[in-house]
């Protein structure tokens, strides 16, 4: 298969803004995030897609592989469309660019996800610390007994009506793997109403029934939102 990572990264962040350029232990984000997939040799390709020339003079600067895409762009997932309407791919990995602890297994772990020709859409999930089962930026994810994804959600799920401390909670980290038809899907859809009131763009295609499959990987990450987020990741990458 032919394997082609896509960075979305915008200038424009409402939580914190220019976040995609901050520093993080001396290095702008983007680095971190870009250099972690190139690691992968699971990869053919990796590539910016941003709407910014700023970005693009930082991906120059470090010779990372760029593309501009559209201002309208309304998610990631519109701007790996895009890319994939020039670079032809058997699969495309959507890498957040605002998880700087993104780590080479994991692109790998993808990829082995998509090795199944019946995988249309495929993501990652990991035991959920315990500081971020009440945090609504670390999205929860519920899967059935065949991996395949029942809900995302910012909420705590599942909820421990009777407590009884036995609850599984697994966090949803921030990559996605597509094939095209999927993609091609999903822009076609408007919207969902779960999409619209969880801020999630993955509900899109549970709500349009594709099943996304869910694997298990032992590496957390942290996506960076806030200033919080943004020194507790430079506090982790200094410690390495």
């Amino acid at each position: 298969m032919h394997i082609v990572a896509v960075i979305p990264a915008r200038i424009a962040s409402t939580r914190l803004p220019r976040k995609i350029l901050r520093e993080i232990a001396g290095r702008p984000m983007l680095a971190w995030v870009y250099e972690a997939a190139r690691k992968s040799s699971a990869l053919d390709e990796v590539i910016v897609a941003t709407d910014s020339g700023e970005i693009m003079d930082v991906c120059k600067k470090h010779g990372f592989a760029a593309r501009m895409t559209s201002p309208d762009c309304k998610s990631g997932t519109e701007r790996v469309y895009e890319v994939s309407r020039e670079v032809k791919a058997d699969v495309y990995i959507n890498v957040q660019g605002d998880e700087p602890l993104t780590r080479p297994e994991q692109m790998d772990q993808l990829v082995a996800l998509m090795r199944n020709s019946e995988v249309q859409v495929g993501t990652l999930r990991t035991p959920c610390a315990d500081i971020d089962i009440d945090n609504p930026n670390a999205v929860k994810c519920v899967a059935d007994a065949n991996g395949r994804a029942l809900y995302f959600s910012r909420a705590t799920i599942p909820f421990d009506r009777d407590q009884t401390g036995s609850s599984r909670y697994f966090k949803h980290l921030g990559f996605y793997a597509y094939r095209k038809p999927a993609l091609e899907k999903f822009m076609s859809w408007p919207e969902s109403s779960l999409e619209q009131s969880e801020r999630l763009e993955q509900l899109r295609f549970l709500e349009n029934g594709i099943p996304i499959h869910v694997a298990e990987t032992p590496f957390d990450t942290v996506g960076v939102d806030t200033e919080e987020d943004l020194r507790r990741v430079d506090q982790i990458l200094l410690g390495r």
